[in-house]
């Protein structure tokens, strides 16, 4: 066991696009586990959009302020326990922040089982599958011969969304940007079309890929394409709000979609924001179906993954910047 503790702490506060002088690279002593706390080596960091949000302000969580640890969540393993229940070995997925190590109190921590390959907790059977599978099924809703469309379709969330909505009988259309991501979305996961918000006027592009309107929209980007997306919604259409990606980095959006309260109204819309953990009770039935999924071969997994814990920052910015195919995380150890 190394004798210091490598951690990322928020040097600033980004005040315009997250650089990598936002953060400082520092020691700290190793961590004591004390009673009731368990002492964790950390194996995977997840990094997500909400990572940047937490930079702005407070969420579901209290925000990151500058000098703090920065926050994640993170896939690690138990090396000593204070705690009855966690023994050393056992993986657990927990707020672990930016660091090679952490000690947390047991109750904070969600024990996972030992499934090869690792990395599947923290994209498919974690976090990321979890948000697409309730969010699509319990708030989309989605019925056989419904369209689908979803937004940042190539990334952690997205691309686990649209194979669902096809695993479920949809017409399914993803949102990315740039032809090789559009082109990934279409021939290797199935889906029936892709729009690049990035090389055409994202309203006609959509009205074309989705010509009898959309029934379900699962939004992780907000700004623009959620605009698109409202004024084609059909009658009694469902929108999943996950995500707004589009205003976390840099200047946000002058304007929210315009028109909404006439349209919720009119077309009779449901639009409901959610966090995975809305859905926790049913977590164990949710999981035990995505492995059914993967294990068939219905849904396909596909991760990005960083080697390096010093490359965490920049693998952040990367994500921010839609580098990424599927989940990211940074290998820690």
């Amino acid at each position: 066991m190394p004798a210091t503790n490598r951690q990322f702490h928020l040097a600033a506060t980004p005040s315009g696009k997250l650089e990598e002088s936002n953060f400082r690279l520092v020691e700290a002593p190793m961590p004591e586990p004390q009673d009731g706390e368990v002492l964790l080596r950390v194996h995977y960091i997840s990094l997500d959009a909400a990572n940047r949000a937490w930079m702005q302000s407070a969420t579901y969580r209290s925000a990151v302020v500058a000098g703090e640890l920065m926050a994640g969540g993170g896939l690690a393993e138990v090396i000593a326990s204070k705690a009855p229940g966690f023994a050393e070995g056992d993986l657990v997925f927990a707020d672990t922040g930016w660091q090679t190590y952490a000690a947390l109190p047991a109750r904070h921590l969600t024990k996972l089982p030992a499934i090869e390959p690792m990395t599947h907790l923290l994209s498919v059977f974690g976090v990321a599958g979890l948000t697409a599978y309730f969010g699509l099924l319990e708030i989309g809703n989605p019925q056989p011969g419904e369209t689908v469309v979803v937004s940042a379709a190539a990334g952690s969330v997205g691309s686990i969304v649209g194979q669902i909505a096809k695993i479920k009988g949809c017409r399914v259309v993803g949102v990315a940007g740039g032809a090789e991501k559009c082109d990934w979305l279409t021939h290797e996961l199935g889906f029936d079309a892709a729009v690049d918000y990035k090389s055409a006027p994202v309203f006609k592009a959509l009205k074309a890929a989705a010509p009898q309107g959309i029934d379900v929209y699962f939004d992780n980007v907000g700004g623009d394409i959620f605009e698109a997306c409202l004024f084609q919604m059909n009658n009694f259409g469902r929108i999943a709000c996950c995500g707004a990606v589009s205003q976390y980095d840099g200047a946000p959006s002058p304007h929210g979609p315009r028109g909404v309260p006439g349209l919720i109204v009119v077309k009779r819309l449901t639009v409901r924001g959610f966090i995975v953990m809305d859905f926790y009770k049913q977590r164990d039935a949710a999981l035990a179906q995505l492995q059914d999924w993967v294990r068939t071969g219905a849904l396909k997994v596909h991760e990005d993954v960083i080697d390096g814990f010093e490359n965490t920052p920049r693998a952040l910015i990367g994500l921010l910047a839609g580098e990424n195919r599927g989940k990211r995380m940074v290998k820690v150890s």
